[in-house]
């Protein structure tokens, strides 16, 4: 009698709970950085900063939904690639994920190269390649361990940056309580008052500039979505990722709107009027409000947080390649390997690292450009497949729950992202349709012209 062994495949390793999760969510969207838009959104929205971000999070929470319907559906680590590919067809799917590709890819290469102009302003005479290597090694040593030192090491990081978000939000609100704001003592005929609903909505008011302002801070919410790729690392995905996802959101845009109420109304003017530097306002704010000594701690920790972000996001570009390549649309042997101890995919790791140096080369805002295309890909299809999945291919409308989950939430969620594709940069379009076409013409080999179908994994 004969026996045969089965070998079972090396799959990622289903270690994180739902706190997990949110950590890694958190560090990659950077509480701290409401600090570093203030002053373009105050300028935007002419002086609503906290009402753009309700508007911001309406379209974010909406979204977030969308993606936990499609991780019910399919708890796959491709997220958005995935779901387009499942829910709508083969050829949508891949122009998706080819296009969240170029966003994912290239987050871990923007924090790089903030951590080096921070650094560089502090050692000047130090190489600047030292610390895209210095950088660049520790986001890969500590994604080639597992998702979970990723969680581990992540949380020391938020909880940091949440204190400092505390304890600058009570050095505003003594201030305010004392009668005075950054111009001095409070014009009680020209100024916002404590416990005004006017950083929110006044006779001044005006929707577009709300919108503009809401556009911009779509941005600073970019890293809830990478949660999804990691379906295949969380216990108990289907109930815990969407949770998981839609908490990240809402904790964070809560975070950003109680601290920003309290930051209009100490600087209630126009900002140009406190800041010399409109789009990176982060220094001066520190400085005006808690002083030089204050300023630096949060600045050199600010380095670290930069770094904590590129770790998570280089968890999340190394998932998305490996559902790619265990699909076939990419090497499979390369980018789907799983290293059977580490049980990461380790190829694309590295790769995502190899990238990530050449930050010491590129433009900030070229890659912030290029950036804002591929997440505004992935938000949008992600609420289009909830309705393909649900409402037209299994008519899951049977009750007013239904209706609102799988056709009512995503058509606003897609409309809310539509709104910001009507603000997004010319630069950003044309890059990321350039980059568009690349993969197109990509695919049209792989298929050889569509005579063949598109490589899929059948779990």
């Amino acid at each position: 009698m004969s026996t045969s062994t089965v070998t079972k495949p090396v799959t990622l390793s289903r270690n994180l709970g739902i706190w997990h999760v949110i950590i890694i969510g958190l560090s990659y969207i950077q509480p701290t950085t409401l600090f570093d838009t203030f002053g373009m959104v105050s300028k935007a929205s002419h002086q609503h900063t906290p009402m753009s971000y309700v508007l911001a999070l309406i379209a974010i929470l909406l979204t977030s939904l969308s993606y936990g319907q499609m991780i019910r559906a399919y708890p796959s680590s491709g997220s958005a690639y995935t779901y387009a590919q499942k829910a709508i067809h083969p050829t949508v799917g891949f122009m998706v994920g080819w296009s969240s590709w170029l966003d994912y890819l290239l987050m871990p290469m923007v924090n790089i190269v903030l951590a080096v102009i921070y650094f560089s302003a502090l050692f000047p005479e130090v190489n600047t390649w030292f610390w895209v290597v210095a950088f660049t090694s520790i986001m890969t040593i500590v994604n080639l361990l597992g998702a979970k030192i990723v969680a581990y090491f992540n949380s020391w990081i938020v909880t940091g940056q949440l204190l400092i978000i505390a304890f600058f939000t009570y050095l505003v609100y003594t201030k305010l309580s004392q009668g005075l704001n950054a111009d001095g003592v409070i014009d009680a005929a020209h100024a916002y008052q404590l416990w005004s609903l006017t950083p929110f909505f006044n006779a001044t008011t005006e929707i577009m500039p709300l919108i503009a302002g809401a556009t911009i801070l779509c941005f600073s919410f970019t890293g809830f979505d990478s949660l999804s790729t990691l379906a295949e690392e969380t216990k108990d995905a289907k109930n815990k990722l969407p949770k998981a996802i839609f908490l990240t959101s809402l904790i964070t845009g809560l975070i950003f709107i109680v601290s920003t109420y309290f930051i209009q109304l100490y600087f209630s003017g126009n900002p140009s009027t406190y800041f010399t530097q409109i789009d990176e306002t982060q220094p001066e704010i520190l400085l005006l409000v808690g002083g030089s000594l204050f300023q630096s701690i949060v600045l050199t920790f600010g380095i670290i947080t930069v770094v904590a972000s590129g770790i998570s996001a280089h968890a999340g570009v190394s998932r998305l390649m490996y559902v790619m390549g265990r699909d076939g649309v990419i090497s499979r042997r390369v980018f789907g390997y799983i290293h059977p101890k580490l049980r990461t995919p380790v190829f694309n790791i590295l790769i995502a690292g190899l990238v990530a140096l050449m930050g010491g080369f590129v433009d900030l805002d070229f890659v912030v450009h290029l950036i804002s295309f591929g997440a505004l890909t992935a938000f949008s299809f992600v609420n289009l497949s909830v309705i393909f999945e649900y409402a037209l291919k299994n008519r899951r409308l049977h009750s007013p729950k239904q209706v609102f989950l799988n056709l009512i939430v995503p058509t606003l969620g897609f409309i809310t992202i539509f709104i910001m594709w009507l603000n997004v940069e010319n630069t950003s379009l044309y890059a990321g349709l350039s980059w568009g076409l690349l993969g197109f013409v990509y695919l049209l080999w792989l298929t050889k012209g569509f005579s063949k179908p598109i490589p899929t994994h059948q779990e």
